[in-house]
């Protein structure tokens, strides 16, 4: 991956949180450095996982493209997720028609915008993987290997929420 340093071995962890009881619902991970072409397979292993596929989900500004928002369309979930700080809608690499309607959206729907709830969805499950149980960076190399402990830590963060009686609902996901 490409940082402000030069280039390192990192990898890319994604988590699809269920809205109630923050249980990581779906996981994935490669090395690449952009989060758009994760989302569309996200939700498929959502409803691969759970049998059913979720009826709303929101995503931050990574994952915000005119291909991710048809996708979402055509999958038929409400979608919302961050257009991003591009001020018009042709700016950036996720700008077009679609994005900038979801940049109404979400500034249409103010503090009652379902994509408000994405910082209280996804996030605390990553602080609380990094911090709580500290996991800071992965021990293994290569990216099946990666993969394969990623799955491990989110199998972890599930058995301790679901040990508290937490139980997926599958009404609102989010990644991140």
């Amino acid at each position: 991956m490409k940082t402000k340093d030069g280039f390192i071995q990192g990898y890319n962890a994604q988590a699809a949180v269920d809205a109630t009881a923050q249980v990581i619902v779906a996981h994935g991970l490669d090395a690449k450095q952009s989060d758009q072409h994760q989302l569309a397979p996200m939700a498929d292993a959502i409803e691969a996982n759970l049998g059913k596929k979720p009826t709303q989900l929101s995503a931050d500004a990574g994952y915000c493209s005119d291909a991710n928002l048809t996708a979402m369309e055509e999958r038929e979930i409400d979608a919302y997720i961050a257009p991003g700080r591009a001020k018009h809608a042709g700016e950036g690499e996720g700008g077009g028609v679609r994005v900038a309607a979801m940049r109404e959206r979400i500034k249409a729907g103010g503090h009652s915008s379902p994509y408000r709830l994405r910082k209280q969805l996804p996030e605390p499950v990553f602080g609380q993987i990094k911090q709580a149980r500290g996991f800071r960076q992965f021990l293994l190399r290569g990216v099946e290997k990666v993969a394969n402990e990623w799955g491990l830590v989110c199998l972890a963060h599930n058995i301790l929420k679901l040990a508290q009686g937490r139980t997926p609902s599958l009404a609102a996901l989010a990644t991140g």
